[in-house]
């Protein structure tokens, strides 16, 4: 039929297309042949051209603002745009790493038997009033007042609320607990001075975990399974972190502690001894203790980001709410509570931080928004006969290596050198960058591999870099 052409849209999406008869719109479709999953081009997503230093100082201010490795990086390579003070827009590729981050928590926390649920941003002020942490917290707290005159605040944690929802339960079981219950939300925090980007900002996304147990002893057992939990997920991330003794702050109970990633940028000062196992926040020692408390080795002091938090809250919630449950002789007793907290966008940029060089973002293996990026020659040169040789080696390894569909991206900007793509594929970090150059013509053709995370360069065959690529992990 004239005019008609079997086509599908080019999504910026992982979905595979469907190809269906579509009137053919200039510009807005591509061919796909049928049954063929859509690749995944470069030229399609949406960000910011790399932006020169002076225009990321115009958009953050004053030049003293831009004092992180990790919030220069994210903008001049488009990962996020400043939308407000303390607030960015996230943009595709972060969106992917975040997703993946997301993934791997939801592994760790459900493999202990987390329950994911998903409270509102919006909460009550009586619910805060009724812990005095309305008063306590101050101007931290994000409040509106809708047009009835009620007040609220814009979560920046949910003690009260899970509270009240536990409590509202009138036939909970000693049979049911421990009851752990987790979200991955936006939190919402009125920070005097944000800075350093997603570090310090006054919208980020957290995970938030509650615990509800029926004894003190059960309770520190939870304890220590999210604690061992994070340190796993840590691990998984390739993180080096320390977890520290902490102070409770507004949170209260008897005992905190801190996951921090120890880098120069970091705003906890953290004492730890080099000869035993003992380390804590700088705040929760006496100014004058030179010395270990554990083993009265001398303490050695560093910097930290804090990317995780563990409070045990015993009752302090549960009784101010009532929530409790009913024991195995039938009687009622208040749960014994506990909450664990993981800054999902500051561990994005803190990865990036303390992994990337001064110019060049490294992920963790697991969250590249891509692993592989593949870079045909460009139009018009010598080699662009290897074009359609780098079209073929997408769809190859995206059927050979089943766990890279959606992972592989095509630099199609054919109009800029190899040299030019390769500096810009450098700087996303991509761990794996594929050139087809002069050697993409011989017979068998040799790809050129970039390995980023290794600095290692190599010349693969198709074969050889399925091979390689199958090893890959993802999420």
């Amino acid at each position: 039929m004239e005019g008609l052409l079997t086509r599908c849209r080019v999504l910026p999406t992982l979905a595979t297309c469907s190809c269906q008869p579509s009137r053919y719109v200039p510009g807005r479709f591509h061919h796909c042949a049928p049954g063929r999953r859509q690749r995944l081009v470069l030229s399609r997503v949406f960000q910011p051209q790399n932006l020169r230093e002076d225009q990321v100082l115009s958009l953050e201010g004053k030049v003293s603002d831009l004092t992180c490795k990790s919030q220069r990086l994210m903008l001049q390579v488009g990962l996020i745009y400043p939308a407000s003070p303390g607030c960015y827009h996230l943009l595709p590729y972060t969106v992917r790493a975040l997703e993946k981050l997301v993934r791997v928590i939801d592994q760790e926390m459900q493999a202990i038997g987390g329950q994911k649920v998903n409270m509102p941003s919006l909460s009550p002020a009586e619910l805060w009033q009724a812990t005095n942490r309305w008063n306590l917290m101050g101007k931290e707290l994000l409040r509106v007042r809708d047009r009835h005159g009620k007040e609220y605040c814009l979560g920046p944690t949910h003690e009260e609320a899970i509270t009240a929802l536990v409590a509202s339960q009138k036939q909970l079981s000693y049979k049911q607990l421990p009851l752990l219950l987790y979200q991955v939300t936006r939190k919402f925090r009125d920070e005097p001075r944000p800075r350093f980007g997603l570090l310090r900002g006054r919208e980020f996304y957290m995970k938030d975990m509650y615990t509800f147990d029926a004894s003190p002893e059960a309770a520190w057992q939870t304890y220590s399974l999210v604690c061992d939990a994070y340190c796993s997920l840590f691990h998984r991330l390739g993180l080096q972190f320390v977890k520290v003794q902490a102070d409770v702050g507004s949170i209260g109970g008897t005992m905190s502690h801190e996951f921090q990633l120890p880098v120069d940028v970091g705003e906890d000062r953290l004492a730890i001894c080099p000869s035993c196992s003992f380390s804590a926040n700088v705040e929760t020692l006496d100014l004058s203790q030179m010395n270990c408390p554990a083993c009265q080795s001398p303490l050695t002091e560093t910097k930290g980001i804090e990317v995780g938090h563990t409070f045990y809250l015993g009752t302090k919630y549960s009784s101010i709410f009532n929530a409790q449950f009913t024991n195995f002789q039938g009687k009622p007793c208040l749960a014994e509570m506990g909450c664990y907290g993981l800054g999902v966008t500051r561990i994005l940029a803190a990865a990036i931080e303390v992994l990337s060089t001064e110019d060049c973002i490294r992920w963790p293996h697991l969250l590249a928004p891509y692993q592989v990026c593949l870079v045909p020659p460009k139009k018009g040169s010598k080699e662009a006969a290897a074009a359609e040789l780098t079209g073929h080696l997408y769809d190859h390894i995206t059927e050979a290596v089943p766990q890279l569909c959606g992972e592989v991206l095509l630099d199609d900007r054919t109009h800029l050198t190899i040299g030019n793509r390769l500096k810009d594929a450098r700087k996303l970090g991509y761990p794996y960058v594929i050139i087809a150059g002069k050697r993409a013509l011989e017979d068998p053709a040799y790809f050129e591999v970039w390995c980023q995370n290794t600095g290692e360069v190599v010349f693969l065959t198709k074969e050889g870099l399925v091979e390689l690529l199958t090893q890959v992990q993802t999420v």
